[in-house]
């Protein structure tokens, strides 16, 4: 199997001390993510060929992201170098009722300033099955919407199939109208949809019919497939008790009727990144031609095992994420 994705991966601080503010820290924990990275070390943990295309500044920390895209056997050859900086960013870990928080550094990176052309799509996109973007890349620069678009549309042209994640930042988009456009360049070639409410709600205004998340969220999918036109989409869901307490599950959409996972009440160690673990756990699924079933219930179960996890990537390989599938859910030591 062969899965690009094509974003930016960026400097993580996280405040050393699990629960500690932002403003009052001076110790942190570095590490380097993004969204796009984030799914192509998941298909890596599951033993997918992968390859990860982004530009990186000629320094050490360029060189430390290619390394630790390296170390999961991640290809870097189509990565280009180039630029004056590393886009940054800071998390701050909620718990209970204090939200998490995330505070970006990355205007004028490596990526966000590239050139038109950098990137040559047919001899990258060669020999692939899949190319995975999202709605952050083209939210940096009008040359990182431009090769966002050209990317998919290259990539239809070739056969290879486009996953796109809906992900919409609001503080990195001017208004949401913007970004509707944007992502309706990327829709046009796109054959699988990932997502959730809140982004149709913001970018689509979408209305909802329900009287909970999950009643919603297969109003969402029928409503997103008829205005997509996209065969297939997957969506998570997520009942926010709390920052601390949540309870997951997912939904997919391929012919008439939506499919729902199962649900898992879990406790928060950190939530960020585990979009990706859902898309990565997703995608790995379809291309093992699973049933639509098996698909929904081992992304759901790779979203969820994340949320255990400090940092952003999920390392967890299939046998592990079967288990919980399985119903192995109690946590019971392992000898």
């Amino acid at each position: 199997m062969s899965f690009s994705t094509f974003g930016e991966i960026m400097l993580r601080l996280v405040p050393s001390g699990q629960a500690d503010r932002l403003r009052n820290s001076s110790l942190f924990a570095v590490d380097y993510a993004g969204s796009e990275s984030n799914v192509a070390v998941s298909l890596a943990c599951l033993g997918n060929d992968v390859q990860f295309i982004t530009k990186l500044p000629d320094n050490p920390l360029g060189q430390g992201a290619r390394q630790s895209l390296d170390r999961f056997g991640i290809s870097t050859e189509n990565c280009i170098t180039g630029g004056e900086r590393m886009g940054t960013y800071f998390i701050e870990l909620g718990s209970s009722i204090r939200p998490s928080r995330v505070v970006y550094d990355r205007a004028g990176s490596a990526i966000a300033t590239m050139d038109k052309g950098e990137f040559d799509w047919e001899c990258i996109l060669k020999n692939q099955k899949w190319l995975h973007v999202s709605g952050i890349t083209p939210a940096l620069s009008k040359p990182c919407a431009e090769a966002c678009v050209l990317a998919v549309k290259t990539a239809g042209k070739m056969g290879v199939k486009v996953s796109f994640d809906l992900n919409y930042r609001r503080s990195l988009w001017d208004y949401p109208k913007k970004a509707k456009a944007i992502f309706d360049g990327i829709l046009e070639h796109t054959d699988l949809v990932f997502g959730n409410i809140g982004v149709l709600k913001d970018v689509y205004g979408l209305v909802f019919n329900g009287n909970n998340p999950t009643d919603k969220t297969l109003d969402a999918l029928r409503k997103a497939r008829h205005l997509f036109g996209t065969e297939q989409l997957a969506f998570t869901v997520r009942d926010h008790s709390s920052a601390s307490q949540n309870r997951l599950s997912g939904a997919c959409i391929s012919e008439n009727n939506p499919i729902i996972s199962n649900a898992y009440d879990i406790e928060v160690t950190d939530r960020f990144g585990t979009g990706d673990a859902f898309a990565a756990g997703f995608l790995h699924a379809l291309e093992k031609g699973w049933h639509q079933q098996r698909c929904i219930d081992f992304a759901t179960a790779a979203f969820a095992l994340k949320h255990t996890m400090s940092g952003d990537i999920h390392t967890s390989d299939e046998s592990e994420i079967d288990a919980i599938v399985a119903g192995n859910i109690s946590g019971h030591v392992i000898r």
